[in-house]
């Protein structure tokens, strides 16, 4: 299985009162790390792929531990934990980037492939299912669904 890595720079304003970056913050994180590994297959190939749009239909969050601002990204790692015939599930890891390791969170997301002229959701294209496969973590039973 394969992991998608996306640095992500933290900014000051992810701050907040306490001295550490909000929770909420978190969220955008993770959106910033799906968006690159889901277009990884959009447009500029040609490829139809995932631009039709997706929504999410759940966030899960573990909050591991804080994290204050610094000027090294953290590293957001993805993969895929399920594939079904309209949706995925997107696990996440918020870690350091260099040294020893620390996870920050620990995530997932199930999102929908959706056809945004008809306003509805759609199935998940062979051309899809292909490249999420390379991401599927098949040690999770019942990652492929029928």
């Amino acid at each position: 299985m394969t992991r998608h890595i996306y640095r992500c720079p933290l900014r000051w304003s992810d701050m907040d009162a306490f001295g550490h970056v909000n929770n909420v913050v978190f969220l955008r994180y993770l959106e910033e790390a799906r968006i690159d590994f889901m277009f990884r297959l959009a447009p500029g190939d040609g490829s139809p792929s995932f631009s039709g749009g997706s929504v999410v239909a759940r966030h899960e969050i573990e909050y591991k531990r804080p994290l204050v601002h610094r000027h090294e990204p953290v590293v957001i790692e993805s993969w895929v934990t399920k594939i079904s015939a309209a949706s995925l599930t997107i696990a996440y890891e918020v870690k350091d980037a260099e040294g020893p390791s620390q996870i920050y969170v620990k995530a997932s997301s199930v999102v929908v492939p959706y056809d945004l002229a008809a306003e509805r959701p759609r199935r998940i294209s062979a051309e899809e299912k292909s490249f999420l496969l390379k991401y599927l973590d098949d040690a999770d039973e019942g990652a492929l669904a029928a």
